[in-house]
């Protein structure tokens, strides 16, 4: 009797385990895709000057405003809780995989209480009780468990990575609006002078009408030129309220208390410490979290690959139960069961082959995702450092140009009260001051932006290994910074 039993037990176990050495290399994987870098940027380093720290960048502005904001922005993120949100989930399949590969135990109980009819028409009054214990597990003997564990815990990683490109997102975004609405303010103080420069050179064209020394039509274009400028200042006010909602709405702050935090009239445009780039593309590439996401991406998805193969192969678990019941009419019974079940999969169709296929297809998705992303950040990068060389090139320029501009206004004004030009002349002339001065502001607010823009660029001073904050210790360590 020994003999039939040990054959039906050993037989099936060696076939997988035969089968199983053919599985083990159909899942071998290949290691992580290496980025196809340029050796060196093509554009020019901003090298010069004083280099910041991208981890403290922000502290690092000539208006701690900037800084202030990104904390209150960080410090109530809906963004960055949807990421910690993301991750925890993650962490969570992570734990329903490993325990895939644990025996699993579950127990049961039960009382009841009844009527028994004995001999004849006699009945007994008797109670009953049971329990047991069921067992079982699944050996992993061709790696699907450990293929999928490996696509978890990959997808941790990429998860954690993308809730530090949610952060350096969210902070460049901040300290932008923050610039454009400084810039804007600067921009309508411009508009506003403009306007009570016109306002004046309307009253005294309307008093030269009223007296006969002037032609109606220079009054008439005297009050156009009122009208023009103060619609200008209105719709450059609205343009700068939107911005400041737009700080409500990234900072969670209410208005008012945000309004006194960036209220100052006549506040420059602020200046930033220059960001120190990395000579090889290939360093900065390993800065980028986004990027580190979809590595890790990769790495799942070619995981996967190995699972799907595995459901190929037979699965062989082992199982066993123990059940104890009495009664108060019968006699105690123990009962149990222990034995290996083997699952073959003989014919499905094709869709076990389709499943291998399709993760296949996925790795694929995912390499060519990757490869874009490294794309993507050698032309953030190169935009970047193209956009500031040719601004820092067009500073001085802009700044000459609204000097003498301003200038040749001054003296055209200083003439036509003489009644040596024209007020046509001289509305020219103010346009072109004005122009000139929009130009220097929007070019000082322009480089500003640019320098967010490679800050983020460069990956935010994100390091592999950094590891994600919950928004409750991010909101105590913002709380605890001075």
């Amino acid at each position: 009797m020994t003999t039939p039993l040990r054959s039906l037990f050993v037989t099936p176990l060696a076939v997988c385990l035969a089968w199983g050495l053919t599985a083990c290399a159909t899942g071998h994987l290949e290691g992580p895709p290496q980025p196809q870098a340029p050796p060196s940027w093509q554009s020019e380093l901003p090298h010069g000057g004083r280099t910041g720290d991208l981890r403290q960048w922000w502290q690092q502005f000539d208006d701690t405003r900037v800084a202030r904001l990104v904390e209150m922005a960080e410090r109530d993120s809906p963004s960055l809780t949807t990421a910690w949100a993301n991750i925890e989930k993650a962490r969570a399949t992570l734990r329903s995989t490993r325990a895939q590969a644990r025996p699993s135990v579950t127990g049961s109980a039960s009382a009841s209480r009844s009527n028994q009819l004995q001999s004849g028409e006699s009945t007994a009054t008797g109670t009953s009780r049971s329990a047991g214990v069921d067992a079982s597990w699944e050996l992993d003997l061709f790696g699907k468990v450990r293929r999928n564990t490996e696509a978890s815990e990959a997808r941790v990683e990429a998860r954690a990575a993308d809730w530090h490109d949610a952060r350096v997102s969210l902070a460049a975004e901040v300290a932008d609006t923050y610039v454009q609405y400084r810039a804007c303010v600067l921009l309508a103080d411009a508009y506003q002078r403009e306007a009570a420069s016109t306002a004046a050179t309307e009253k005294a064209t309307e008093a030269a009408v009223q007296a006969g020394f002037t032609a109606p039509s220079d009054g008439a274009l005297a009050r156009a030129s009122l009208a023009s400028a103060q619609s200008s200042l209105v719709q450059q006010r609205t343009q700068c309220d939107i911005l400041v909602k737009s700080l409500v709405y990234l900072t969670g702050s209410d208005e008012p208390s945000l309004r006194r935090l960036i209220t100052g009239g006549g506040d420059p445009v602020p200046r930033p410490a220059d960001l120190q780039v990395q000579a090889v593309p290939a360093q900065v590439l390993l800065q980028r979290p986004d990027l580190a996401s979809l590595e890790r991406e990769v790495a799942a998805t070619g995981a996967e690959i190995g699972a799907a193969q595995a459901d190929l192969y037979p699965s062989l678990s082992l199982s066993g139960s123990v059940s104890v019941s009495a009664s108060s009419l019968t006699s105690p019974a123990t009962l149990w069961s222990f034995g290996p079940s083997l699952s073959i999969p003989l014919f499905d169709g094709g869709k076990l082959d389709a499943a291998v296929d399709t993760a296949r297809a996925s790795y694929t998705s995912a390499l060519a995702a990757y490869r874009q992303g490294v794309r993507t950040v050698v032309r953030d990068v190169e935009e970047a450092l193209t956009n500031l060389e040719g601004a820092a090139l067009r500073a001085e320029q802009a700044e000459k140009a609204a000097r003498e501009y301003r200038s040749y206004f001054l003296s055209s004004e200083t003439n036509w009260r003489a009644g040596r030009t024209s007020l046509l002349s001289l509305e020219e002339a103010r346009r072109s001051a004005l122009s000139a001065e929009i130009t220097e502001i929007t070019l000082q607010q322009n480089r500003v932006q640019y320098w967010i823009a490679l800050y983020k660029a460069v990956g935010g001073g994100w390091q592999p290994g950094t590891p994600a904050v919950s928004p409750e210790a991010l909101a105590d360590e913002k709380t605890r910074t001075p």
